[in-house]
C-alpha cells in the first residue's frame, strides 16, 4: 500500500503571518477549537516536528510536505531557515523552500544553495502573492536547477482571499510554457486553478507528462463538481490540505474516501502519485 501524504502544510508561527491570514485561519476552526484558543491550536500542533508528527499519526498521514514562504506584501514570511530547522529531526517531513525572485539578485544560485547546503527537496513559488507570472523568464534559472536536481516545483494557482493578492497571476495556463521548456520538471499545481481555472488545470495535467493537480484548499465533497471527469486524471492528482488554514486533515481524508471512486484511485491520489513525485518509492 502507498503511504498517505499531505503535500501542503504550513508550519510558520502565527506571529509570522499577516493579521488577515491569522483571522482567516481562525474562522476555519470549529467552535470547540476556537474556545480553547486559536493560537494554542495553530501553534501547539506545530510547536516542533515531534508534535506535528504526533498530529499526523492521529490523522493517518505518513509524510507531509512542509512549506516556507517569502510573501511579505500579502501573507507574511515563514523563513527557509525556520522550515529546514523544523524538519531536520524528522524523516517524514519534507521541506520545500521559497525563493522570491524580487528579493534575491540571483535566484537560481540561491535555490541551488538551499538545495545543496540546507537539504531542501523542492521549491514552492507564489505568483498570486508576489505578483508575477510563472512563465517569467527571470524564474527559468530556478527551474533549470530543479530539473537538473530532479526535484519538484510547486506553484500556487488560482484564487486567494488575502489582501494584496492579484488573481490574474494565478492562471495555470502560464505553466504550459514551463512544461514545454522544462519537459522533465515535475510541476505541481497547488489548488488546481481554484475558482476560475479548474478546467485549465485538469487539461494541463492530462496534456503534460510531468504536470500534476493538487487539492489543497478544495472541499473534498465538491471535487466531482469541480472536475466532472476526475477519475480520468487519477494518475495526476495529489492530496494536500493547506493545514492549518484548512485545519482538519483526518476529516478531509475521510471525505475523499467517501467519493464514488475506485480503490486504486484513492491509493494514487492520497499518496501514490505524491510518492512518485517526491522520489519516495512505493
Amino acid at each position: 500500500m502507498p503511504p498517505i501524504i499531505d503535500f501542503h502544510i504550513h508550519v510558520g508561527r502565527s506571529e509570522m503571518w499577516k493579521p488577515w491570514v491569522f483571522e482567516w485561519a481562525v474562522n476555519n476552526l470549529n467552535e470547540d477549537d476556537r474556545r480553547l484558543g486559536a493560537e494554542h491550536y495553530l501553534d501547539s500542533i506545530a510547536a516542533s516536528w515531534e508534535t506535528l508528527e504526533k498530529h499526523l499519526d492521529e490523522c493517518g498521514v505518513d509524510y507531509a510536505v512542509i512549506l516556507a514562504e517569502e510573501s511579505p506584501i500579502t501573507t507574511g514570511i515563514t523563513p527557509n531557515d525556520y522550515v529546514i530547522n523544523f524538519c531536520r529531526g524528522s524523516k517524514r517531513l519534507i521541506p520545500f523552500c521559497s525563493v522570491n525572485h524580487y528579493l534575491h539578485a540571483t535566484p537560481g544560485k540561491e535555490l541551488e544553495r538551499l538545495i545543496t547546503q540546507d537539504g531542501f527537496r523542492g521549491l514552492k513559488i507564489y505568483p498570486t502573492y508576489e505578483h508575477f507570472y510563472a512563465n517569467d523568464r527571470e524564474l527559468y534559472p530556478m527551474y533549470a536547477v530543479l530539473q537538473d536536481a530532479k526535484l519538484p516545483l510547486m506553484v500556487h494557482t488560482g484564487s486567494s482571499v488575502f489582501k494584496g493578492a492579484k488573481l490574474k497571476y494565478g492562471d495555470p495556463l502560464a505553466l504550459d510554457d514551463v512544461a514545454v521548456d522544462f519537459p522533465d520538471l515535475n510541476i505541481v499545481m497547488a489548488h488546481s486553478g481554484r475558482g476560475f481555472w479548474y478546467d485549465r488545470a485538469f487539461f494541463l495535467a492530462r496534456l503534460h507528462e510531468h504536470v500534476y493537480m493538487e487539492l489543497a484548499g478544495l472541499p473534498p465533497t465538491r471535487l466531482l463538481e469541480y472536475f466532472p471527469e476526475f477519475e480520468r486524471n487519477a494518475d495526476k492528482i495529489i492530496f494536500g490540505t493547506d493545514w492549518p488554514g484548512m485545519p482538519y486533515i483526518k476529516r478531509n481524508i475521510e471525505q475523499i474516501r467517501k467519493l464514488p471512486l475506485k480503490a486504486s484511485t484513492f491509493e494514487k491520489i492520497l499518496g501514490g502519485n505524491a510518492a512518485r513525485v517526491l522520489g519516495l518509492g512505493g
